[in-house]
């Protein structure tokens, strides 16, 4: 069974996003802070001493969750699906003190570690390293010489599977190691608390649960008119082996996934080019980010692309032929022409992977293939009520398309099943694109903000930094990039932050955690950070913040201990 956690960012999911308001209590005392419906239950950030937490995991482990007892249930949780969200999940519930299971019927880590974020993340330190050794410029800048780069296909490749392999193993270990059941199979909700898992060939196996988290994750999406041979027409399951680098590559699809591998194939010495169905490159990205990536990430490099036109056909090379792409007006849907290239990569995103699950025994109907599930994950059924102990996160439920989104879900999903209300703020949640430079994101974009703010009659203001104006970007010869902060003029709360640059990707979380924890600009403009740092970029940028005059600093509640 696949598991939960993709790479991609769907155009829908970055577009998601209600309305957010001031810190509010609802009743029975739940604090929610910053986006209404998706928000952030404050009570539950309270940290425990560490070593309290350690003494109840152990204490766990010696017992498989023996502190909360099962009550007659099997198992307090059971988690089908052992991705980087059951993971997260697991490793949470055991800590909780529940006596925690697992299924998985394929390998541990899912995705995320073994076609997704941990391989990818592999071919791109190889690409980032090979577009630097070929950057004479950039080397001659430094005092460097470089007589000639190249590299072994074989043992890039072994790099990307021994990477996946190394955590996969850590991720199954440090379930072992807290006393997590893994069982091996594919699970099936057969009836309340009840699951059944099995694998073809071996009698199958019931237990029952007192609550029961959906993490079986996603598999890439292949629109229809799209024949994937595994070689020649691919999608980045295949593509991550790296069985070949072609001379000449079509990624159908700019997206984070596209525009990831765009970068490992023009680094490796293949021509790409894009075909994008929406009339612009990068949708989802923040229109000012995508046009300045398309300038540092796409014209300077072997790189072309067609916008606003569907791939109707691909038919893979044989006997001797090239790729065919047909390509239709995604409007009209007449013909345009037809490609003719050495391979083509399938980045159209993902789709989520429920068929097998069992959900017509409980009175659940997917949409689009997504579990319905509420701000909580409870899963929702046909006649839109929750259905008890049962809860889905990930990709499978379609919220964010993240692997960390996923994780967090399911940990927000054990502190509820453990007494205390929790409620993530997807809001908060941080995006990134590994290319070179980076390109990561959180919250709203621009557009969306300004529509939000014309909605609700507030106003919006937009404040922008340089990298070239930061001094270790400077000394590392990197100063292509920017960072963008839109905010609330009338109370300083921060709405979005993009950036674009030099370790984008580390540099996001502190605008996410200040969006998670409700801090407004005119509060942390006055955060300290090391000089000379990359961090300064974010400094500058909270700093160049004006907030209305009048407006007092944000005083924080209290947190219950």
């Amino acid at each position: 069974m696949q598991s939960t956690a993709a790479v991609s960012l769907s155009a829908s999911a970055i577009a998601g996003g209600g309305a957010r308001s001031e810190a509010t209590r609802r009743p029975g005392g739940l604090r929610v802070c910053g986006l209404r419906g998706e928000a952030l239950a404050c009570p539950s950030l309270r940290i425990s001493p560490v070593p309290a937490r350690l003494a109840v995991a152990r204490a766990a482990a010696a017992t498989n969750g023996a502190v909360a007892g099962s009550g007659g249930f099997d198992y307090d949780l059971v988690i089908i699906g052992a991705g980087v969200g059951g993971h997260g999940a697991a490793l949470h519930a055991v800590e909780e003190g529940l006596k925690t299971a697992i299924i998985e019927g394929d390998v541990v880590g899912g995705t995320c570690v073994n076609r997704g974020c941990v391989p990818s993340k592999a071919l791109l330190a190889v690409s980032g390293r090979m577009r630097e050794l070929h950057d004479e410029h950039h080397m001659k800048s430094l005092g460097l010489q470089v007589s000639s780069a190249g590299y072994d296909r074989q043992a890039v490749a072994d790099h990307a599977n021994n990477l996946a392999s190394k955590i996969r193993s850590n991720l199954t270990n440090s379930m072992k190691a807290l006393g997590v059941d893994i069982l091996t199979g594919v699970g099936t909700i057969v009836g309340k608390q009840k699951v059944r898992y099995g694998k073809a060939g071996l009698p199958d196996k019931e237990i029952t649960a007192r609550n029961i988290i959906i993490a079986t994750g996603s598999t890439p999406f292949v629109p229809k008119g799209i024949e994937i041979d595994g070689k020649t027409v691919f999608t980045s399951d295949h593509a991550l082996k790296l069985e070949s680098v072609p001379d000449w590559i079509a990624i159908v699809g700019s997206g984070y996934i596209g525009l990831e591998f765009s970068d490992v194939y023009t680094a490796l010495g293949s021509e790409v080019t894009f075909v994008e169905a929406l009339d612009q490159l990068m949708p989802g990205f923040d229109p000012e980010i995508a046009k300045l990536a398309q300038r540092v990430l796409i014209n300077p490099r072997k790189i072309d692309y067609h916008t606003g036109v569907f791939a109707s056909k691909i038919t893979p090379a044989k006997d001797g032929k090239p790729v065919f792409i047909e390509l239709i007006d995604a409007k009209t849907k007449e013909h345009k022409e037809t490609l003719e290239v050495d391979a083509a990569l399938i980045a159209t995103g993902r789709a989520p992977f429920t068929k097998g699950l069992g959900l017509e025994n409980i009175n659940v109907v997917t949409q689009r293939g997504f579990v319905p599930v509420d701000e909580r994950m409870r899963v929702m059924d046909a006649d839109g009520n929750v259905v008890p102990n049962l809860y889905c996160i990930g990709d499978a439920n379609g919220k964010l398309m993240l692997a960390h989104a996923a994780s967090a879900q399911g940990i927000s999903v054990v502190e509820q099943i453990s007494g205390k209300d929790h409620i993530l703020n997807h809001l908060s949640i941080p995006a990134a694109c590994f290319t070179h430079p980076e390109i990561s994101m959180v919250g709203l974009t621009e557009p969306q903000a300004r529509e939000q703010a014309d909605k609700e009659g507030f106003e919006v203001d937009v404040v922008k930094t340089s990298f070239k104006a930061n001094t270790k970007a400077l000394a590392e010869n990197e100063g292509d990039g920017i960072a963008k902060l839109i905010y609330r003029r009338d109370t300083g709360e921060i709405l979005g932050v993009h950036i674009l640059g030099l370790h984008a990707a580390d540099l996001i979380h502190e605008a996410s955690n200040a969006i998670a924890l409700g801090t407004r600009v005119q509060d942390i403009k006055f955060a300290v950070h090391a000089h000379p740092t990359l961090s300064e970029v974010l400094d500058e940028l909270f700093k160049a913040a004006k907030v209305n005059s009048g407006v007092s600093h944000s005083v924080n509640e209290p947190v219950a201990a």
